[in-house]
């Protein structure tokens, strides 16, 4: 008897395109049906800065980059991201620095925040991305040093999957470096607007929109006031640092 004829070598080109093309499909399949089950796809932050992105707020099962020109003001600043997610938020970082009390200014209640000490790269990275990837949950926070590209996505498709707002909180190194996250921004401290020598005033920031995938980068002073996000009708376009 004859052997049978073997089969023909692999089309490795064509199969690899296939096999992208079908993750792409069951990424967007994902992400719809995160989105669909959450009934609002954004968050809102102020008129002034959700007219300034492409989809009207900050939205939701996407990973989000924060770097913290100020320690402060960026922690605040994701306070209230968190806050406005909705549900139970969960902060990861490799000490317990996060100070609930303070965090309730910003409308992040303790009753709904809990602290996650990893103080491994790698384990802080899985408890990230397993949390994004739970339905029960309303955001994640990860505070982070450098992370690789490969890393980031990985979180990006955990978000997709799981419906969830993800945050990165990083130093403020290399904002030229790549990013998987759908937005990066820059959160600075800015002078108060009170003219009492006698009065702290609200919190003021600024925030550079560094990336917006679909977007422009744009820059806003907004101040934190009561319940409040105020910034000013429109955007100034961010200027590039030296």
């Amino acid at each position: 008897m004859s052997s049978p004829p073997l089969p023909p070598p692999l089309d490795r080109p064509a199969l690899l395109s296939a096999l992208r093309a079908r993750i792409a499909r069951l990424e967007r399949a994902g992400a719809a049906e995160a989105l669909a089950a959450r009934g609002e796809d954004t968050i809102p932050l102020s008129k002034a800065i959700d007219a300034g992105l492409p989809w009207g707020g900050l939205p939701r099962a996407a990973l989000h980059e924060i770097l913290a020109a100020e320690a402060g003001a960026a922690a605040g600043f994701a306070a209230l991201v968190l806050a406005r997610a909705g549900g139970t938020v969960l902060w990861i970082a490799p000490d317990p620095d996060a100070w609930p009390p303070g965090l309730a200014r910003f409308g992040l209640s303790p009753a709904r925040l809990v602290l996650v000490r990893a103080a491994r790269a790698q384990d802080a990275l899985w408890a990230m991305e397993e949390t994004l990837r739970c339905p029960a949950v309303g955001a994640a926070l990860l505070v982070a040093g450098a992370i690789d590209l490969t890393a980031a996505r990985r979180l990006q498709l955990a978000a997709e999957a799981g419906g969830v707002l993800g945050l990165l909180l990083r130093p403020d190194e290399d904002n030229a470096a790549p990013t998987a996250a759908l937005t990066r921004w820059r959160i600075g401290a800015a002078p108060s607007d009170s003219s009492s020598p006698h009065a702290i005033g609200d919190p003021a920031w600024s925030l550079d929109l560094l990336r917006c995938r679909g977007g422009r980068p744009a820059r806003w002073r907004a101040t934190w006031h009561g319940a409040d996000l105020v910034t000013e009708e429109g955007a100034t376009p961010a200027r590039r640092r030296a």
